[in-house]
């Protein structure tokens, strides 16, 4: 996931909003009840004061698809790379499925590679492990989670987030107020930069899947990474990561923009890898997995 991490708008907000229905669907309601929307208050007023239309705000966030979601944004106080599973990644199965992946999209590889120097069997690694190649795309609303978050910057929010954290998983106060004030200005950056991005595509915020970190995508970008190294692999003018070409090709110019040349040495690879995914462990099975796809 960059940490700057198809088809146009119809059939992209078409698959969108069937993949949200499947996974925000069941708890909506409930949830909407659970949230008051005046938790987005601040958040609202700071969103128009920085450029976005006062009543598109408003009336994006009047939607019932639009809460305040503590359940995944809780994840990112507790969460730890080092307990990630990266060894599945690089067992048989997987590495039979990554091989099948890259035969059915021989030609876009292919394209990819020339035009940015980047090799095919890094960027399959890294289409593996976000996301199982395209099976696995996140189960939160994006927009939720980045609001959410974003909101903490009120004083007020984060009291009731706080609150809504199990007492089990909870960390110091003094240490959550660091560390809540820190995450909401990168989530609120995050956060213009996703809206920037769906009004430019013609998507609907709300309607838009992602992990509990907001990435998005196959290639589980961030929306500030989309901005800044999306690219339309598939030249159908639209940048769009739940489109594999759009992908390939923004993984690729991502790499290429970080340092990436053909015939790079391993120690320089592991620090343009690193850039992705700020994890040595991430780095380590991305090269592994490429490794074995080359046998």
């Amino acid at each position: 996931m960059p940490h700057c991490i198809g088809p146009k708008t119809t059939i992209v907000a078409g698959l969108t909003l069937l993949l949200a229905v499947s996974f925000f669907g069941p708890a909506l309601s409930q949830a909407a009840k659970n949230n008051p929307p005046h938790y987005f208050d601040t958040l609202q007023k700071k969103l128009v004061t920085d450029g976005f239309n006062a009543k598109k705000i408003k009336r994006l966030y009047g939607r019932p698809q639009v809460f305040f979601e503590t359940d995944g944004a809780t994840l990112l106080f507790t969460y730890s790379e080092a307990k990630v599973d990266y060894d599945q990644f690089a067992n048989d199965w997987s590495i039979d499925k990554a091989r099948k992946y890259m035969h059915k999209h021989r030609q876009e590889l292919a394209r990819v590679e020339k035009t940015y120097g980047v090799n095919r069997r890094i960027i399959t690694a890294i289409l593996l492990v976000e996301t199982g190649l395209g099976t696995s795309l996140g189960t939160r609303s994006t927009l939720n989670t980045l609001s959410t978050l974003a909101a903490l910057a009120d004083p007020k929010v984060r009291s009731v987030f706080y609150e809504k954290i199990p007492k089990n998983k909870r960390v110091a106060r003094t240490k959550f107020e660091k560390s809540a004030k820190r995450r909401s200005r990168w989530a609120y950056a995050e956060l213009k930069a996703f809206l920037k991005y769906a009004y430019r595509e013609g998507l609907d915020p709300a309607q838009i899947p992602g992990s509990f970190a907001g990435a998005m995508g196959l290639a589980q970008f961030m929306p500030s990474s989309i901005l800044a190294y999306g690219k339309d692999g598939n030249n159908d003018g639209s940048v769009d990561l739940l489109n594999h070409a759009d992908s390939m090709a923004s993984i690729a110019n991502y790499l290429k923009r970080h340092g990436w040349r053909p015939g790079i040495s391993r120690k320089k690879a592991e620090k343009v890898i690193h850039h992705y995914n700020h994890s040595e462990y991430y780095v380590k099975a991305i090269l592994k997995i490429s490794t074995r796809l080359k046998g």
